[in-house]
């Protein structure tokens, strides 16, 4: 590992996580491509459910789209499943992406308290550490300030956060919709616009809005474009949300977003070629 001064300075060097999205954007379009290894998409590619079929699963993706998307989202319960060897593979699968230039969003979800946030923010943002990622997902429903840990070290690190907002689940509306004008989703925008006041062109604290979230953002009054944040927006594809749906519900707001998709590019594999393919045709629904 690392001495604690070549971390300190490894960190220093990075820039902000906002800034390399945006140029990530840029270059290869708004499109984040989530690594899923669900037992039917190994099935498909003739892979076997365990943990050999999910590294060579997760290496192929990475490997045929580094450098052609702006970020990859392996999500970590479908790591986690296959128990210490899946974390293993995890680890190797975001280490290929950093080797491969390509932005990594670990799908965690995480959120908790005190010293066990502080040791989730260790684990995905920590300098050295085999699960950092350049971002990791975060849920804010102990309170948005239980989340502090990570945003600090994410700041510190030149790591990224996305922090779960409005999602398109129909159990989210039990909690994220409460308060109508006051509700906890518009709460959780406007401390994720406190934390990214003064960053260009965006910062880097992330919300997760889901694409087929509809009018929900106009009829709970949140002004995405005031949190000066990525949008990560999954649903695109097997989740019924089109370019043009998205473009319909984010109006505005539209050039903070990065749409995901998972099922409808990794179902081309796994013929690299292939996958390039549903990936540009993915992305050219998004420009």
């Amino acid at each position: 590992m690392p001495s604690a001064e070549a971390r300190a300075a490894a960190a220093a060097a990075r820039a902000p996580f906002g800034q390399r999205l945006a140029a990530a954007m840029d270059a290869h379009g708004p499109l984040c491509v989530g690594i899923d290894p669900h037992p039917g998409l190994l099935a498909a590619w003739g892979l076997e459910d365990d943990v050999h079929g999910l590294r060579s699963f997760s290496l192929s993706v990475v490997e045929a789209l580094a450098g052609h998307v702006a970020a990859l989202k392996p999500q970590v319960a479908l790591y986690e499943r296959h128990g210490s060897r899946g974390l293993a593979v995890l680890e190797e699968t975001l280490a290929l992406c950093a080797a491969g230039h390509v932005l990594s969003i670990a799908d965690a979800k995480r959120g908790d308290i005190g010293s066990t946030m502080a040791a989730y923010a260790d684990a995905w943002l920590g300098e050295g550490s085999p699960l950092a990622a350049d971002a990791v997902t975060l849920s804010p429903y102990l309170g948005y300030e239980s989340l502090r840990p990570a945003l600090d070290l994410a700041a510190a690190t030149g790591r990224g956060v996305f922090v779960l907002g409005l999602t398109s689940n129909p159990e989210g509306k039990s909690v994220q919709h409460v308060g109508g004008a006051d509700s906890v989703a518009r709460g959780i925008v406007g401390a994720v616009a406190a934390e990214n006041a003064g960053a260009t062109p965006f910062g880097s604290t992330g919300l997760v809005i889901g694409a087929t979230v509809g009018a929900a953002l106009e009829e709970l009054g949140i002004d995405l474009a005031a949190s000066h944040a990525p949008i990560l927006a999954p649903g695109l594809g097997a989740q019924g949300a089109t370019g043009a749906d998205m473009k319909a519900s984010f109006g505005a707001f539209w050039p903070q977003v990065l749409g995901t998709s998972s099922r409808d590019v990794l179902k081309a594999g796994p013929d690299a070629g292939a996958l390039r393919d549903a990936a540009a045709a993915t992305r050219d629904s998004l420009l």
